[in-house]
């Protein structure tokens, strides 16, 4: 090869025929850890680690997709990864990979400060958040939460003579909205349905408080996916929503489950 001659050309193995015709709904890059930007209430934004997965539909006569190009349309909204930003990120896949839908997860810590409830002590929280878009013909985004709140059982309190065997639960909402919803707005609107909410400091006054407030306010996790479903069906921005309710019990080997799912649109 002469000093100033062109690199030989390579062939491009993805986009050669494929005869199998079966056509693939979602081929990606999956567990990409990469900053992003979210809006805090408080704050105006907090930067944050996420772990993204990007999909697209693939037809049925190419052999396979341009993984590359998945990491090159993260690099151009670098340091823009924000929920403002996923439509046209979702636009981006569809064009460079020539797909007819794309799909765009996006899994991350957020961190809200919280008071102790009696002695006011300050600290943060970290609850698990999950943006989730698609894009065919039209955008789709949902909205994910996890909650960790304490839940105390009412069948316990009943039948015992000394307390009441208690837990932390994770309660997780999913929702899509007409109108922003506030993370923060969320999490203390849930967190009202747990027999107590949970905190990262507690004093020893906060820990009477937090205990007391739970045995006076017991809930099996049908209870607690009820209490969720009357809050979320009451607030005007909500358009669907599904909320999960686990309890890891403290005298059992198993946990506690109930889920439901409500369409306010239909």
């Amino acid at each position: 090869m002469t000093k100033n001659a062109p690199p030989p050309s390579l062939s491009d193995v993805q986009t050669s025929l494929d005869t199998r015709k079966i056509p693939i709904s979602k081929v990606g890059v999956k567990d990409i850890s990469y900053p992003i930007m979210v809006m805090d209430k408080n704050r105006k934004f907090q930067h944050t680690v996420a772990r993204i997965n990007m999909f697209v539909d693939l037809p049925h006569h190419f052999k396979g997709t341009h993984m590359s190009r998945f990491i090159e349309i993260l690099n151009i909204y670098r340091e823009k990864i924000a929920l403002d930003n996923m439509e046209p990120i979702l636009q981006q896949m569809k064009e460079r990979l020539g797909a007819s839908s794309a799909h765009l997860a996006i899994e991350f810590p957020y961190f809200i400060e919280k008071r102790a409830p009696a002695s006011g002590a300050r600290s943060l929280m970290e609850y698990a958040c999950t943006f989730t878009g698609t894009l065919g013909a039209e955008f789709d985004f949902v909205l994910g939460v996890q909650i960790p709140v304490t839940s105390l059982c009412p069948c316990s309190k009943e039948l015992s003579r000394y307390g009441a065997h208690n837990q932390r639960s994770h309660i997780t909402v999913q929702l899509r909205y007409r109108d922003f919803i506030w993370i923060e707005d969320l999490v203390e609107l849930i967190e009202e349905c747990g027999s107590s909410p949970v905190y990262s400091l507690l004093k020893r006054v906060d820990e009477k408080f937090v205990t007391e407030r739970a045995y006076e306010n017991p809930k099996f996790v049908e209870d607690i996916v009820r209490e969720v479903t009357l809050k979320l069906m009451a607030h005007p921005a909500v358009t669907w929503f599904s909320v999960e309710a686990e309890n890891f019990e403290s005298i059992h080997k198993h946990s506690a489950y109930a889920a439901i799912e409500r369409d306010k649109r239909e």
